[in-house]
């Protein structure tokens, strides 16, 4: 989707200490193997605090930057991937009593792990709908240290790291523009992060731990019973290009355009080989390297990069970046913003 005249007022983020990848293998709660075949180099824990505090500091850090007041907002959405406090009870609401006031539009978006692009472009929808100066605040927060996810081990390639980050998006001119946003879906992956686990009861309300490993083998295990082999894979791959060329086309861009990538934190040869490869880029333009210290922080590794990158100044003006992601569904997503100019608290 085309988003004309939508701008980045501002970014925020909250990501807790980080512990290594060697002190979870001496500790016994990561194998030595995957270290030495991943080569991810530590994870971002909470440990006991609440994902919506996360979400709102890393908020008010937006807000702080651009000077944007809380009350002014139009929209507030907010993305999460995993549990957030009591069951029935929904997170936006909390950033509603303490942050935006009760006149603002909140609503909580669960689209896995690519939710902030599925909630910037219907922030940017919104935006685009009414007259004037209008703004939204998108916010992403996971805490995965529960008794049903093992950060660890949870799915093959990656390591669960705990953080929030935030985008303040608006009609009014900011540092950067989001120039095109949209995702795809792969319906015949739908099992693919489902496996054999029955719809019902729930897993969380019987104590059924996460394990999106051992889910993806029984995916494909049936998958080969019915004959169809890599075939699915070839669909996501092959729909991830037809995504990417087509947000550049909306963007009124080139790959060769593209200054930076930032896909998930993922281990080095996934990265390479489902992005940065697969898009015939080099691995050097890509936040690998700063994602590996990090973890797969839900749905805000794309925004937690593109935050680090515009603060340490290495994306400039003029630089174009692209975002990209992939989640259950298998939904794959995609965005180009456009730096215009250095944001106010750039180094």
């Amino acid at each position: 989707m085309r988003t004309p005249d939508i701008f980045i007022k501002a970014t925020g983020r909250f990501l807790p200490e980080t512990v290594s990848v060697e002190w979870a293998v001496e500790q016994g709660h990561y194998p030595a193997r995957d270290a030495e075949l991943h080569e991810l180099g530590g994870v971002a824990v909470a440990g006991d605090t609440p994902a919506p505090d996360m979400a709102l500091w890393a908020a008010q850090e937006a807000l702080k930057r651009c000077g944007h007041r809380p009350e002014d907002l139009d929209l507030l959405l907010y993305v999460n991937s995993w549990h957030q406090g009591p069951d029935g009870w929904q997170p936006q609401y909390y950033l509603q009593r303490l942050l935006v006031g009760g006149d603002v539009l909140s609503v909580n978006v669960q689209h896995g792990c690519n939710g902030m692009f599925s909630a910037m472009e219907l922030a940017a929808a919104h935006l685009q709908a009414g007259p004037g100066p209008r703004s939204a605040l998108v916010v992403a927060s996971d805490n995965f240290g529960t008794p049903l996810m093992n950060r660890w081990t949870m799915g093959a390639g990656y390591i669960a790291g705990d953080g929030a980050s935030a985008v303040v998006l608006t009609t009014d001119p900011g540092f950067a523009r989001l120039l095109a946003v949209g995702s795809v879906a792969v319906p015949d992956a739908e099992q693919m992060h489902r496996g054999s686990e029955p719809l019902f009861p729930p897993g969380p309300t019987i104590g059924r731990a996460v394990d999106f490993t051992a889910r993806n083998d029984s995916f494909r295990e049936q998958a080969l019973s019915q004959g169809m082999g890599t075939g699915v894979l070839m669909q996501v791959h092959q729909r991830t290009l037809e995504l990417v060329d087509r947000t550049l086309s909306e963007a009124g861009i080139t790959l060769g355009d593209v200054w930076r990538v930032a896909y998930m934190n993922f281990s080095r040869e996934i990265v390479e080989q489902r992005c940065m490869a697969a898009l015939g880029l080099p691995m050097s333009i890509s936040t690998w390297e700063f994602g590996r210290t990090l973890g797969h922080v839900g749905a805000s590794d794309q925004i937690v990069s593109l935050d680090e990158l515009v603060t340490t100044g290495e994306l400039r003006p003029g630089d174009h970046m692209l975002l990209l992601g992939m989640g259950p569904g298998v939904t794959l997503s995609c965005a180009v913003v456009k730096v215009v100019t250095p944001p106010p608290w750039s180094d």
